[in-house]
């Protein structure tokens, strides 16, 4: 088996994304399965092409996009994707688009082709704290989730797919002191649990 691992650029003003982060320090095998990692650039657009790339050369298994929430306390397993960017902040290229959708021939939502439940009962088993999101916003990291299952759905029959948010690593929160984070550690503990419960489902 195969999984395609890939983790946004820093974003923000932040000088690491603690995704990209935990998803280096995941080993290259998880559970038997091989892990392809791939760097993707915080930029509405590129991000979904360039996954979508690497999705047509690596031929993956199942592919599971990690990103940023900062102000969540745990790690938080994505079940749904909507058709819609409404950008709060820019990308790192200055692009900010509201009200738009991410493909308009694109149906409303998509849910997560993963074994949600099962992997955050993992991460929890790992020692980390995890939980259920059923909202992945409204800025990059929603719009490659959508774009992974709209691409899935159209051209990867049998492939899976879905989305992971990790919370501010303890690097990033020195000048925000009420603002929950974990271990670099802890981020790739709980990561590699969710990808292990990957594996054990099948893809």
């Amino acid at each position: 088996m195969k999984i395609l691992l890939t983790a946004f650029e820093p974003f923000g003003g932040e000088a690491i994304n603690p995704a990209q982060e935990a998803v280096n320090a995941i080993p290259e095998r998880v559970a038997g399965a091989r892990i392809v990692k791939l760097a993707v650039p915080t930029v509405f657009g590129r991000s979904i092409e360039t996954v979508y790339e690497a999705m047509k050369r690596e031929s993956p298994d199942a592919v599971l996009c990690v990103g940023q929430a900062g102000g969540r306390a745990e790690l938080t397993v994505e079940r749904v994707a909507i058709n819609l960017i409404d950008a709060e902040i820019p990308d790192n290229e200055g692009l900010q688009p509201r009200d738009t959708p991410v493909f308009p021939d694109g149906p409303a939502a998509y849910f997560a082709y993963l074994p949600v439940r099962a992997m955050v009962e993992r991460i929890k088993a790992a020692g980390v704290p995890a939980r259920i999101s059923y909202t992945a916003g409204t800025f990059v990291c929603n719009q490659l989730m959508y774009g992974v299952l709209y691409y899935i759905e159209r051209e990867f029959p049998g492939m899976r797919g879905g989305f992971l948010h990790v919370p501010y690593q303890r690097e990033q929160v020195a000048d925000r002191p009420d603002a929950p984070s974990l271990s670099g550690e802890d981020i790739a503990k709980g990561l590699e649990a969710a990808t292990a419960a990957i594996v054990e489902s099948g893809g």
